[in-house]
């Protein structure tokens, strides 16, 4: 597969999946700010455009309305919804010969219907949309691809976004002060509310709903799962042939990852998660750069050789 191609596909994955993850984060988030009259909201709205990513610097004070429009449906700001909706469609058409016409028809049909405004009161409407679409293109991609390189790519551009949106949620539990409720909250954003309680029977509780969200082998959008699938993906691209260690950069810090995680109690990992949370999302950093180095090169110019005098 050209890297073009590979590159596309990885990236029409992970900007479904942060479109997906960023509605989700936003619809957290809104629903603490409401839950707790007595946070600041101008400090809440900061802490998030941190968390979420987003550059962008103000002057005066942050309400939610503004940052709403930021990022949900402002075009210029890279961290938003439209932007990652956006950026997914534009991906699709790079590589219009490989992608489905489904696939293709999805993306560009939401990227045409993303609206240029949504009110503060609307928006779990608009979240509940985005949602809705990123699941139909995903599933669309999971019904009718074949699995090969192409679904590879796709999955693995999923999987390690996945693992930074959910990183990103789980440190939102720390923006507020009395985060009683939150917790709760972050899992029904998660669709994990019901899985939660057939798993653990119980009232959500600071260690059981983090230990479910990061440590659970089973559920899909928990941080180990994730990783798993994205190891597994490398395997298939590369399998290993040397007779000693992990050769590949990237499946070396994923595995890091894991049994950093794997190996640790839920109340230790909580002990300080928001640092817990930052590191993780440097080490999926660094497992991108890896990947993009050695599938992704950029820059790469054929080499003339000259006749012989």
């Amino acid at each position: 597969m050209l890297s073009r191609i590979a590159e596309s596909l990885f990236w029409i994955g992970r900007y479904v999946e942060r479109a997906d993850g960023t509605a989700r984060l936003l619809d957290v988030h809104l629903q603490l700010l409401l839950e707790d009259p007595w946070v600041e909201e101008d400090a809440a709205c900061r802490s998030l455009l941190k968390v979420i990513g987003s550059t962008t610097e103000f002057e005066g004070p942050i309400d939610r309305k503004t940052l709403m429009n930021l990022l949900t449906v402002d075009r210029n700001e890279p961290a938003s919804i439209a932007s990652s909706l956006g950026a997914a469609r534009e991906n699709a058409r790079r590589v219009r010969e490989i992608v489905s016409t489904e696939l293709w028809e999805c993306l560009n049909t939401t990227r045409s219907r993303m609206p240029r405004k949504v009110a503060i009161e609307r928006s779990h409407d608009f979240f509940g949309w985005v949602r809705e679409r990123t699941a139909l293109a995903v599933g669309i991609v999971e019904s009718s691809t074949s699995r090969d390189e192409a679904w590879t790519f796709f999955t693995l551009g999923r999987s390690l976004e996945r693992v930074d949106m959910t990183a990103r949620l789980l440190a939102t539990s720390e923006l507020t002060a009395a985060s009683g409720p939150s917790w709760t909250t972050i899992l029904r954003s998660c669709g994990a509310y019901e899985a939660y309680l057939r798993t653990y029977r119980g009232v959500p509780s600071a260690t059981n709903a983090a230990e479910f969200l990061l440590l659970d082998r089973i559920f899909p959008r928990s941080v180990i799962f994730a990783i798993t699938r994205a190891e597994k993906c490398l395997a298939d691209l590369a399998p290993a042939t040397a007779r000693v260690g992990v050769t590949d950069d990237a499946q070396r810090v994923l595995g890091q990852l894991r049994t950093s995680l794997e190996y640790r109690s839920a109340p230790a990992i909580l002990s300080n998660l928001t640092s817990e949370m930052i590191a993780l999302q440097d080490g999926i950093n660094e497992v991108s750069d890896s990947i993009r180095h050695r599938y992704f090169p950029a820059n790469v110019l054929p080499t003339w050789v000259g006749e012989m005098s």
